[in-house]
Formats: C-alpha cells, structure tokens, sequence
C-alpha cells in the first residue's frame, strides 16, 4: 500500500539547506494566513455583499472577441488546475508504481502544460486587450479590476516560466515533485516542510508568492463567481416549450390559455 509522501525533506549530499526566518514565515505561516483571509473574506463576501457576487459581465458591450478569448482563458484555466493537482497533489511514488516513469511524466507534464499554459496565457491577453480597446467596458473597468488582472496575469506568465524553463534545462531541470509537491501536501497534516520549499529554485518560490496572492484577493474581486458556477444546470429538468397555433394571427392572440378558460366554464 502507497501512503501520502508527507516525510521531511532530504537534501542532496553537499548541499544542506539551512533554514532562515524568512523561511519560515513564507513557507510556514504566510500559506495559513492565506487561507484565513479567503475563506473568511468569501465568507464575508457571500453574508454581506450577495448583490455584488457577480463577473459583472460586459457581453453586452462586446461579444464577437468575447467568444473566442473566454472559452480560451476558462479551458485552459481549468488543464492548469488538473495538472497542478495531479503534480502536487498525487506523490511520485504513486506514479512510478503503476509505471509511469519520470522521464514519461515529464514529457507530458511539459507537453500538456504548456499547451494550457499558452491558451491560458492568450485568453487572458485578449481579455484585458478587448476591455483596453472596448470603450464601455473599460469605463466599466474597476480598480479592482486592474489589479486583478495584473496579479492573474503575473501567476500566469511565472507559471509559464517554470514549466518552459524545464525544458531548457532538460534533465538537469529542478523536479518539483521533490521539494515543492512533498511542502505543499504537508500544509494539509500541518506539518509545513519548510526546508523542501527553501530547496526550489527562485523560480518556483516567485510563482507561488504570486499564487498566494491571487488567492488572498480572490474574495473582494470578480474571481469570486467560480465558487458559484452554475453546476446545477446540468442536472435541471429539460425546459418544454409549446408552439404557437398557426392558425392564429401573430398580435390577436386570445387573452389567457385554453385550460384557464376550460375551468372557468
């Protein structure tokens, strides 16, 4: 049986990591800290801002640019959340014991990842591009809004960087899965191994501050609508629509319905 890989990190040889402050505060408390603020800003939000739950969409304004740049951004969005849960979420260990080897996982970990990370990346673009170049919609553009956009936007771009500077580096390239993957999964036993996350490269450490801050915002922006997709949808019953006589006139259609009038007789 595979259990959960929540051990203390284990440096290499020669290269001991020593562990500051600093450290200690960013890989330690900080991620507390902001789970604190956004489940208690949502929880804020939803008791005392209902009415402004909302993406406050801007399609009536715009649609023709609209309907390429948000299924690019939302699609590719959701390919990054599946493969950051896959490589932090499931351990190397598990993995390599039904077959998959690293090599194999890093090819497709790349691959895949990049082709959201990209889409991702030009939905965004083309997002902020139509609401600069939309007048309507930027007059409606908040600032609130800007500085959602630019701390999204940032997550993004570093994201992106760690991932395609993995393939430059090749195989001397930093396998996350063994210092960040390992920091990331003790936050949730509340035994934060500090000393893997000092490990990552500045690389890593920037595009997780940067995702830590996406998420303190989270609750007081419009990215707040994505707790409250309208997954019921999918399970609603169908919607009968009955068509109109063709025998009456379209504008002389009686008042009130047949099965009214039945009753009333």
């Amino acid at each position: 049986m595979v259990t959960l890989e929540t051990a203390p990190f284990e440096a290499e040889p020669g290269s001991a990591v020593e562990i500051t402050a600093l450290d200690t505060a960013l890989w330690g408390v900080l991620p507390y800290v902001m789970v604190v603020v956004l489940v208690g800003g949502l929880v804020w939000r939803y008791k005392y801002d209902q009415f402004g739950w909302t993406t406050r969409s801007s399609q009536l304004y715009e649609s023709k640019m609209l309907r390429i740049a948000s299924p690019l951004f939302h699609f590719g969005l959701l390919a990054v959340i599946a493969g950051h849960f896959f490589g932090l979420v499931i351990p190397m260990a598990w993995t390599q014991t039904v077959g998959m080897s690293q090599d194999f996982y890093h090819f497709n970990a790349l691959f895949v990842g990049g082709i959201a990370g990209v889409g991702t990346l030009g939905g965004i673009i083309l997002l902020i591009y139509r609401r600069r170049t939309t007048g309507p919609v930027f007059m409606a553009t908040t600032t609130n809004d800007k500085t959602m956009y630019v701390v999204l936007t940032a997550a993004i771009v570093f994201g992106l960087w760690t991932t395609l500077a993995s393939v430059f580096e090749g195989e001397h390239g930093h396998n996350y899965r063994e210092t960040v993957a390992p920091w990331f999964r003790s936050l949730f036993v509340l035994q934060p191994d500090i000393a893997a996350m000092a490990a990552a490269p500045f690389s890593f450490h920037l595009h997780t501050l940067v995702g830590m801050a996406l998420f303190v915002i989270w609750p007081f922006t419009r990215l707040v609508h994505a707790f409250t997709a309208p997954l019921h949808y999918l399970f609603r019953p169908y919607i009968v629509y009955r068509s109109r006589d063709a025998a009456t006139r379209r504008g002389w259609a009686p008042v009130g319905t047949r099965d009214r009038d039945t009753r009333n007789r």
